[in-house]
């Protein structure tokens, strides 16, 4: 079974819809289990603050919050040092099954990749029950695979053309001002739209 699960598409394909499903479905089979979700969405509108420490402490402090008798220095995570971060993150997710869940690693700035995705290898390699879900662009792929390779699988996220079709022909139905739009517009976006979305 893989440890990683990276689902990969263009921007506006789904990736953080399907994401945003499998925390919820994680969440719904973890009530009453012995088993932590944590989530984590970088935001490329808070770039400068980005960092590692900032990632993971929170992701420490979701897996950790539903485990009994854990000490007021854990759960105050953001003020602790990378490596014992890292450290408590991997005591944490060796008594319980858990999932960690990263969308839009790609808006994570890219020099600071690396070190992201080295975490989660450490994690890995001292937790055998954890599992790690991934999003992002295409072109974190390779980023990815070089640094947990062999524990992936691989999902890319693409629209199918009649989905592109079917939606726009809903929202061009629910125009209040159908009847501004001329015809041969109308026959060009829903011809086009599609054409050029399902090649991206």
């Amino acid at each position: 079974m893989p440890l990683c699960f990276a689902m990969y598409g263009n921007p506006g394909a789904g990736k953080a819809y399907v994401s945003s499903l499998v925390v919820d479905s994680l969440c719904d089979e973890a009530r009453g289990q012995n088993t932590a979700v944590a989530c984590f969405y970088f935001d490329y509108t808070t770039q400068k603050e980005q960092s590692l420490t900032s990632m993971l402490g929170p992701l420490l402090k979701q897996v950790v919050g539903g485990l009994e008798g854990i000490s007021e220095k854990i759960t105050r995570a953001f003020r602790l040092r990378l490596p014992e971060i890292v450290e408590m993150l991997q005591i944490a997710s060796s008594s319980q099954h858990t999932f960690i869940c990263v969308d839009s690693l790609d808006e994570c700035v890219e020099d600071n990749r690396p070190k992201v995705l080295g975490s989660p290898r450490q994690i890995l390699l001292k937790s055998p029950g954890i599992r790690i879900s991934l999003t992002g662009r295409a072109h974190v792929r390779a980023e990815v695979g070089k640094s947990l390779s062999g524990r992936i699988a691989i999902l890319v996220i693409s629209p199918r053309r009649e989905d592109i079709s079917k939606y726009l022909r809903v929202r061009l139905d629910e125009d209040v001002n159908s009847d501004a739009m001329e015809d041969d517009l109308e026959t060009d976006i829903m011809r086009r739209i599609p054409e050029t979305d399902s090649e991206m």
